[in-house]
């Protein structure tokens, strides 16, 4: 089971910059990283256009299905996907077994582009994942907004 994260502000700001550089140097539409729940974490490109909910949750339900093949070939994981369609192309990747990197491009870049840049990209989102989770287990940084709500709270807040 993986160790629920906390998300601090100077972690975000590093994965908002990763998806940026890396939405740049690859010369994508877009790019996301999401959790392996479906939630979106951050996002850069031309997202305006794109349901970013629907296509975060959609995305790990196939992250899902795939690993699911891979159990049945007896293989760990598949740590990329690529699926090509007429106009967008999507690259997904595994990074750190803990989120998902997700690149949108078209006849803009190339898939050998998309895949160097990743490389790269998801190197540095395994080392800010790193920090986050020693963060995380010693309880450094600042404390979580939620971290002060109690079960009262939360009753209370219900309640009329």
């Amino acid at each position: 089971m993986i160790q629920q994260l906390v998300m601090y502000e100077e972690e975000l700001t590093q994965i908002n910059s990763i998806c940026e550089i890396l939405h740049r140097d690859s010369n994508a539409r877009a790019v996301l990283v999401i959790d392996k729940n479906g939630q979106a974490i951050a996002q850069a490109g031309d997202v305006q256009e794109l349901d970013v909910t629907s296509l975060s949750s959609l995305t790990a339900g196939n992250v899902a299905a795939t690993g699911g093949i891979a159990q049945l070939l007896a293989e760990k994981e598949f740590a990329g996907q690529f699926h090509e369609g007429e106009k967008t192309n999507v690259h997904i990747s595994i990074v750190a077994a803990r989120v998902i990197l997700v690149v949108l491009f078209d006849e803009r870049s190339s898939l050998g582009l998309v895949r160097l840049r990743v490389r790269k990209a998801a190197n540095e989102l395994a080392n800010v994942l790193d920090v986050m989770v020693k963060k995380s287990a010693s309880g450094s940084g600042q404390p979580s907004v939620f971290s002060e709500i109690t079960d009262d709270d939360i009753d209370n807040l219900f309640n009329d």
